[in-house]
């Protein structure tokens, strides 16, 4: 098979938008004898007019190669897919071998280790805007597949037959979305009917692999679209049922508002970070409330905070226990931060409310919550105005907030 090449005058692929780092991997592999290319997702970004996050290269050299040509900067990783992590000072470039495989089975695929060309590699890719290598020696652009032309059109479309593809490796129906939302690309039509009739197929995914994609799109600026995609085409159903129901029947579309302010806010400021438990407890947080809502109507009391706690372990377990698993530390991040809430903002107004900060490091998210609250809701910004000159007053004390370990239990008799 021969590929379509492009020069720098057709693909317009600038070297100085390229990472000097990724580019010195390929000049040391190349030097070598090795064929290397950047590949996927940074060659897409740059052709669709955006900055890539990270950089990817796919050589003709085995892993054991490769890091004989970088010795200790490089290590191994991986059973199922072998790869090499080039490590730089503050990042780290990915290095695949060429692959081959069978691209018409439509078995799950759970080993990755079979080596081959590049024609062979790009086969085995996902879609065709995915499918391109870049030659930095001669500004070049590979194309195998028409993922070219594709990105002139703003196009998704699986490389093969869509069917099959997404049966071999159903995560790449998330990766579906993920594209569409960020960068508002039109799915031909083949790969989206194929696409609807394999959603369940979703399940038979690593929910570890789905969890981490998940995380990447809740932190990617836009997860708004992303979730809405989600909605829309009922994958969200099949991997998060109790968040997909209340998205469904929530008219005031609470967690979309949620999103759609953190991406605000990733969007204005790029090096910020959030955490795990915070953007879990956007998509949880509006259920959770509802419920503590409900059940103060019912009563002549507010809830107590053991109740409310109660309530918000039941619908973490309830939430994300038909597919995913949770890490302990999350889970009781989540349950701190919500909780939190209604001491923050009491279900009851207080006369005198106490700004006591906890010694607990997990406040600092509880706090970060009400900020996000205060900025959908003008009436909470007093008040986390409020918390926020107390907090501040304590944290000169690097020593106020503390860590506890827990005690080792000692050995039986």
């Amino acid at each position: 098979m021969q590929p379509k090449n492009y020069t720098v005058d057709q693909h317009k692929i600038p070297l100085q938008k390229i990472d000097s780092d990724a580019l010195f991997v390929i000049r040391e592999l190349q030097k070598a004898g090795y064929t290397s290319y950047l590949v996927g997702g940074s060659i897409r970004d740059l052709l669709l007019g955006h900055t890539p996050k990270d950089y990817d290269i796919s050589t003709s050299a085995l892993p054991e190669e490769v890091k004989k040509v970088f010795r200790s900067r490089c290590i191994l990783i991986g059973r199922r897919f072998r790869l090499a992590h080039i490590r730089f000072r503050n990042k780290i470039i990915e290095v695949a071998t060429f692959r081959s495989g069978n691209i018409e089975g439509d078995d799950l695929i759970v080993n990755d280790n079979e080596w081959g060309t590049p024609a062979e590699d790009v086969l085995r890719r996902d879609f065709k805007i995915n499918g391109l290598f870049f030659d930095p020696s001669t500004e070049t652009l590979i194309d195998y597949v028409g993922g070219f032309e594709d990105s002139l059109n703003k196009t998704l479309q699986a490389i093969g037959e869509p069917y099959v593809r997404f049966k071999q490796d159903p995560v790449r129906m998330i990766r579906l979305i993920k594209f569409q939302a960020r960068f508002d690309l039109t799915i031909d039509e083949k790969t989206k009917l194929d696409f609807l009739e394999c959603r369940s197929e979703i399940l038979k995914s690593s929910q570890a692999r789905i969890l981490e994609e998940l995380m990447r799109m809740l932190h990617s600026g836009s997860a708004s679209k992303f979730m809405k995609l989600m909605s829309e085409y009922g994958l969200l159903e099949q991997l998060l049922p109790e968040i997909s129901s209340f998205i469904e029947n929530d008219k005031d579309e609470t967690s979309f508002r949620f999103l759609a302010e953190i991406d605000s806010m990733l969007n204005k400021y790029s090096d910020l970070k959030i955490g795990r438990a915070i953007l879990i407890s956007t998509l949880l947080f509006p259920i959770i409330h509802k419920n503590v809502m409900d059940l103060t109507v019912e009563r002549t009391k507010p809830p107590h905070i053991g109740l409310i706690q109660n309530i918000i372990r039941s619908h973490i377990e309830s939430s994300f226990s038909a597919f995913f698993q949770l890490s302990r530390k999350i889970k009781s991040e989540i349950l701190y931060l919500i909780s939190w809430q209604y001491r923050l903002t009491p279900l009851k107004s207080e006369t005198k409310p106490n700004r006591k900060i906890p010694t607990s490091i997990q406040f600092v998210l509880a706090l970060k919550f009400l900020n996000l609250r205060s900025r959908l809701n003008p009436e909470y910004q007093d008040v986390w105005s409020k918390w926020r000159d107390a907090y501040e007053e304590v944290k000169i004390d690097p020593g106020y907030f503390k860590t506890y370990k827990p005690r080792r239990r000692g050995k039986r008799r």
